[in-house]
Formats: C-alpha cells, sequence, structure tokens
C-alpha cells in the first residue's frame, strides 16, 4: 500500500461585516475573514494538505481568485471537489489533523462541530481538530487574522500505483 502525507497551511485576516466560518461551522464572533471564497482558513489548510498528499498542486491552481465563479462560495463545496478529485486517482483518506491559530475565537467549543462537517465531505475518517494560540506573538497575537496547519495521511492500493 502507497501512503502519502500532504500538508497545509493558510492564514486569512479578520474584516469586519463578514461572516466567521471556521471548518464549515458558522462561529458567533465580531469579526470574519477577509477573502474571496467564506475564508475558511480551517477547510483551505485541509484542502491544500490534501491536493498536496495527491501531488495535486495547490487550492489556488483549482479554485483561483481571480475567477469570479468562486466569490463567496462555500469551502464546503470545493472540499467536497477536492475530496472527488484524489478519489478519482485512487486515494483514500486515512486521517487529518489540523492546528488552528488564533487568539480568539476560541476553538475549543466549535471543534466537534468542525470534525463533523469536515468527515460529512471527507468519509468516516479519523479528524482531529486543535486550537492554540502565538501567546500574544505575532499576527495571530495582535488578533489581526487566523492562521491554521492541516496534515493529512492518504493511501493507494499497491495494485493502482
Amino acid at each position: 500500500m502507497l501512503q502519502r502525507i500532504g500538508s497545509g497551511f493558510d492564514v486569512h485576516r479578520f474584516e469586519a461585516g463578514r461572516k466567521m466560518i471556521l471548518g464549515g461551522v458558522e462561529i458567533p464572533f465580531e469579526k470574519g475573514l477577509k477573502g474571496h471564497s467564506d475564508a475558511d482558513v480551517v477547510l483551505h489548510a485541509v484542502m491544500d494538505s490534501l491536493l498536496g498528499a495527491a501531488g495535486l498542486g495547490d487550492i489556488g491552481e483549482h479554485f483561483p481568485d481571480t475567477d469570479e465563479k468562486y466569490r463567496g462560495i462555500s469551502s464546503m463545496k470545493l472540499l467536497e471537489e477536492v475530496v472527488r478529485m484524489i478519489s478519482a486517482e485512487g486515494f483514500t483518506i486515512e486521517n487529518i489533523d489540523v492546528t488552528v491559530i488564533c487568539e480568539a475565537p476560541k476553538i475549543r467549543p466549535h471543534a466537534g462541530a468542525m470534525k463533523e462537517k469536515i468527515r460529512s465531505a471527507c468519509g468516516d475518517i479519523a479528524v482531529n481538530i486543535k486550537g492554540t494560540t502565538t501567546e500574544g506573538l505575532g499576527f495571530t497575537g495582535r488578533k489581526e487574522g487566523i492562521a491554521c496547519h492541516s496534515v493529512c495521511l492518504l493511501s493507494k492500493a499497491d495494485k493502482e500505483v
């Protein structure tokens, strides 16, 4: 069996007047994240980790912010498309592990709902969501935005390698 590890990283700054969507879940917060789509920093990192493990580039290549059809789109829809793409290459998602880096909002109260949203798109897999801070350091520490890192493991049967 072939196994591949993927890593994804994304950052979005806060913006007033937008909904806060993290991991496909709307989170009550005074600001949202700035972006062409719904700016779901969690799902963007997840998609990049999946695409990277499959050797299929990155989300900017497949869903460019210069294409108006992606303006305001739900990142859940994009994740579902990424899952179709990697499945078409014969890969199965084994697990996804996510670290959300921000001072606020708190991640733990929403982690379970985020896991379920990601599992709804990716199948019955192990998904872990955790939050951390930067102890007041850097742009996340100054509460200017959110960063997210995701790793995943994909597998592919030997006969398909």
